[in-house]
């Protein structure tokens, strides 16, 4: 085994939120189960991140009962990894370099829920680490971003109305182009699973 599947963040959390209503990728849950059929076929690792922010009483506070995998997500099989993180990479805060020197792992393949924030962001730390990324994008969702200086409280019609809002082609379009050649190899499901 020297290859991780990393799926991050595919949690009940997102699917409180009102923008999930305008999510990239309303299918994650099937690519990502593609991911983890092909990973656990091939006898590596899947890993299972959660993120989890305590005592906020936010959808990402576990006392609301929504930090656990989306529905329909494949449940983690005995010896798969999970862990529960508190900042934007899958690293700082959790022991996955640890597990993840443990079982000899060189590659990991990311997926997961914000594309350019916590998928992004592990991407690179995972680069810096040393580990061979893949970053596959359709395994990946982000929702559209506001611009930093839009005013707060808008609903999700106003925020996809404004001309200066990110959209979710332009975030995933970024994150590929930042990542590619630099910290990832930046492929598809169907290029990594042959299906």
């Amino acid at each position: 085994m020297n290859s991780a599947l990393i799926v991050i963040d595919v949690q009940e959390s997102f699917r409180q939120r009102e923008d999930w209503a305008a999510v990239s990728n309303p299918d994650i849950v099937g690519q990502v189960n593609r991911l983890v059929d092909a990973t656990r076929a091939a006898g590596d690792l899947v890993v299972w991140v959660l993120h989890a922010d305590a005592g906020t009483g936010t959808v990402f506070d576990p006392a609301l009962g929504h930090v656990r995998p989306i529905e329909g997500l494949r449940a983690p099989a005995e010896g798969e990894p999970v862990v529960t993180k508190t900042s934007h990479n899958a690293f700082t805060t959790t022991n996955l370099q640890q597990q993840l020197t443990e079982r000899g792992v060189r590659e990991v393949v990311i997926s997961g829920i914000r594309t350019e924030q916590c998928c992004e962001t592990t991407a690179r730390v995972a680069s810096d680490l040393g580990y061979d990324v893949t970053f596959v994008t359709d395994a990946t969702a982000t929702h559209p971003i506001e611009h930093r200086d839009a005013p707060a409280g808008r609903s999700l019609a106003e925020i996809l109305a404004d001309p200066l809002t990110l959209t979710t082609d332009q975030i995933i379009t970024r994150t590929e182009y930042a990542l590619a050649g630099r910290f990832a190899r930046v492929t598809t499901v169907k290029e990594l699973t042959g299906s």
